[in-house]
């Protein structure tokens, strides 16, 4: 039984969109990737694409691109998702979870890349009339 927090950013507005999934919503995102563009009608935005950047299991670990699969892994890092070093050239070993959405993710963080063409259109300036 999957249930998704689903957070969508507009990076050109700034602002974002918590939408939750369970159950069969949920389904179609399990398998999918960080770096995956989605249908936007699977979370309530018809026509828009939106891609898949991160998110955080039920621990708060965070989901790391460069680590492969859906499961804990302990890694070390050196700066990036899941660590910020403080001192130049520090290296640590973390646990961060996969690039794979699974059910034992929580927290999906996702950002639009495409909005409908009607909605671009309306946001530009009328043309000018002339007296």
């Amino acid at each position: 039984m999957a249930k998704f927090k689903v957070i969508v950013s507009d990076p050109e507005t700034g602002t974002s969109k918590v939408v939750e999934l369970e159950e069969s919503r949920a389904t179609p995102l399990i398998g999918r990737k960080i770096g995956e563009v989605i249908d936007g009608a699977i979370l309530e935005l018809p026509a828009h694409k939106v891609q898949i950047v991160g998110g955080s299991d039920k621990d708060g670990v965070p989901m790391r691109p460069s680590v492969h699969g859906g499961v804990r892994r302990n890694v070390v890092l050196s700066g990036g998702v899941g660590f910020n070093p403080k001192k130049e050239g520090e290296r640590k070993r973390k646990t961060v979870r996969g690039n794979v959405i699974t059910d034992e993710i929580v927290q999906v963080n996702a950002k639009i890349i495409e909005k409908p063409k009607k909605a671009a259109e309306s946001k530009t300036e009328p043309p000018k009339q002339q007296a």
